[in-house]
């Protein structure tokens, strides 16, 4: 392990990690962005899914000031975050089969839709089992996972499989299997997990890649603006009236 406190140990991992990132996700990041941009382009709809803390880096691409406003959260009972109590039910019900096709057969998703899955491990049954079955619905895919995983842990879903291998577009995070950068021999368990900084980057990126694909192609991208700058109001809520039957979390 380097010098340094362990707050300079952790960055330095994080910082290592972005670009190692940045580096060999290239192209698959702009992959990504481009799937995102056509499927605005041709009317398709957003949405990203995450459980537990997983929801984080797909929250932060919902509704958000410099994102795309067609960007939805698809919302799974009892395992978006950790406020369901008690806080273990989430992960258990990340392991129940059939619950992410009930999910996606009530929700809005359809054919020509695109949908992000974020899972850190995608070895669990919802993640495997959502991106299945969105496949077979016509949605496209991009999966942003560890694809370490799959090398080093056994799948928990029926088909021995993982999110990696039912995606249209896959970003690898980098991730270590158990998610922990730093250790002491002062401290009984591995510590410091980098995996919200990674995946939170990798979606912005992929997001960023989308605006300026469209912009290239003539299309103004459907961005939001900051509601605390001057104007931000005004301009949020012609977004919102002109792109409105694509956008799900206002009504």
């Amino acid at each position: 392990m380097s010098d340094g406190t362990p707050a300079d140990r952790f960055l330095d991992a994080a910082i290592g990690l972005l670009r190692q990132v940045r580096e060999e996700e290239a192209g698959a990041i702009a992959a990504a962005g481009t799937l995102l941009a056509d499927t605005v382009e041709s009317g398709g709809r957003l949405f990203a899914f995450g459980a537990g803390h997983s929801s984080l880096p797909a929250q932060d691409v919902v509704y958000r000031a410099g994102g795309l406003a067609l960007m939805n959260l698809l919302a799974v009972p009892g395992v978006v975050g950790i406020d369901v109590s008690p806080a273990v039910l989430g992960s258990a019900l990340e392991r129940v089969d059939g619950l992410a096709s009930a999910v996606l057969d009530s929700s809005p998703l359809r054919d020509g839709d695109a949908l992000v899955i974020i899972s850190l491990s995608g070895r669990n049954a919802l993640p495997v089992e959502m991106a299945q079955h969105a496949r077979a619905l016509g949605i496209k895919v991009i999966g942003v996972t560890s694809v370490a995983y799959a090398t080093e842990t056994a799948s928990r879903h029926s088909s021995g499989t993982f999110l990696k291998d039912h995606c249209d577009v896959v970003l690898d995070s980098k991730i270590a299997v158990g998610d922990a950068e730093l250790t002491l021999d002062t401290v009984p368990a591995p510590f410091a997990p980098a995996s919200t900084v990674v995946t939170s980057a990798l979606m912005q990126s992929m997001v960023a890649t989308a605006a300026a694909t469209l912009a290239d192609r003539g299309v103004e991208p459907p961005l939001l603006r900051s509601g605390n700058v001057d104007g931000g109001h005004d301009w949020n809520a012609r977004i919102m009236e002109k792109y409105g039957d694509r956008i799900y979390y206002h009504h």
